[in-house]
This record gives C-alpha cells, structure tokens and sequence, in this order.
C-alpha cells in the first residue's frame, strides 16, 4: 500500500520548513505520494488581510512560481526517492467565528483558486481541474488551533461537493466521519518537522495521480495509520 500524507505546509505560508527540505523529509521517510497544501487565505476580512500582509498565503500573483517550484522539486523526488509530488493548496476561509469558517484541500490544482469566492463557486472551479475536494479537519481539535466547522455544520448542503473528509488531522481522530460513513482520508497538516510523526493514509491503487484520485474518491483500498519515529 502506498504511505500518502495530502497536508503539508511550506513557507510559501505559514510552515515553518522549505520546499526542498520538507521534500526531503518525506522521501528519507520513505513516504510513496505527497501532496503539498499551502494556504490560500481569504483577503475580505481583517483576518485575511493580516496573513496577507504577512505572506502567510498562496496569492494569485505567485502561484505561478509556487506550482512552478512544486514540479521542478517532484521531479527531484521521483528521480531521487520514487516519491509522488503532487501540488495542492488549503483554501482557508476564516473568521472569529468557528461557525463560518472552513478549509478545505483542493489537490492537483491546476489554475489559481481565490479563496474569496462563495463555495459552490470553489468546487465547480476545482472540478473543472479534476482536482481532489476535501474538507479538512471539519470537526473539533484538540489542541489551540481555531475550529473549522462551516462544512461539518453544513454537510447536508456541500457534501455532495466533497470527495473525501479528513477523518484523523495530526493527532486528532473525528469519529463523526465514520459514522456518517463519508469517504476518508487522513493528513498530518504538516506546519513543522515533527508533525511528520501523524495520522496518515494508506492507498492501495497504483502510484500515479489518476489512480490515486479515483480510489480515494471512491474509497476502496483506504486505510489510515498513525507514523510513528
């Protein structure tokens, strides 16, 4: 099976590793297929402004360089550790509010995605990429990071949207996925080298991105394990 983690964090936003060594600390992990999700922050509020100004997001006027530098180090990655680089992003919605807001990973993006626009807006545009949809730590951690319950709180509405939900997210397992037996994946939302030791997911399908897509969108041969030093 393959060892997959679909939530990482660079310092093209707020992680606090570069590009090339998080690549590299996956592949001497011997992980199989990565994908890198730095955030795409919403500009229409005061909390968006700031990670703006702070350069804590993927903006429409570097995304080029950001994919650019994505493929150049996935093709290092295949050559030097046969791992699978995939390029992503984390469109982040967020507001005082844990109510309102929501982050969800569009994976195997192609054309920039602005965070401002409405949500049915946000997943037409990602599947018109045939990109992967999923909702992202959709229930309540555990540690001092701010909830995101909007598409928890709003399934009924976007599941439909949604290929799959984040059942474990680091160290946090939402057993509320299972039991609405929704598709899953589990993610280490990777900001620093130690979250590499997280929930993860297992694969079983070929190593290439199609193949890849269509078993977790269809969820068969998915398993998640908590990696471990």
């Amino acid at each position: 099976m393959l060892l997959c983690d679909f939530h990482i964090h660079t310092k093209y936003s707020d992680g606090s590793v570069e590009l090339r060594k998080t690549i590299d600390l996956y592949g001497q992990a011997g992980f199989d297929v990565i994908a890198i999700t730095d955030h795409v922050v919403n500009g229409d509020n005061s909390i968006g402004r700031l990670a703006h100004r702070f350069r804590l997001s993927v903006t429409a006027e570097n995304f080029d360089e950001y994919i650019s530098n994505i493929k150049y180090e996935a093709e290092r990655a295949w050559n030097k550790y046969e791992m699978l680089v995939v390029p992503g992003v984390e469109i982040s919605k967020n507001y005082i509010n844990p109510e309102k807001s929501a982050h969800v990973l569009i994976i195997d993006i192609k054309e920039f995605i602005p965070a401002c626009m409405n949500y049915e807006k946000i997943f037409l545009e990602a599947r018109q990429q045939d990109a992967l949809i999923v909702a992202c730590h959709p229930h309540h951690m555990s540690d001092m990071s701010r909830d995101t319950l909007f598409l928890w709180n709003n399934r009924g509405k976007y599941a439909k949207y949604i290929d799959a939900w984040e059942i474990a997210n680091r160290d946090d397992v939402f057993n509320v996925i299972s039991l609405e037996k929704y598709p899953y994946i589990a993610n280490s939302d990777f900001h620093k080298a130690r979250h590499i030791y997280s929930w993860k997911t297992l694969l079983n399908c070929e190593k290439n991105i199609d193949s890849i897509k269509k078993c977790i969108r269809h969820n068969k041969g998915v398993a998640i394990t908590l990696f471990r030093n």
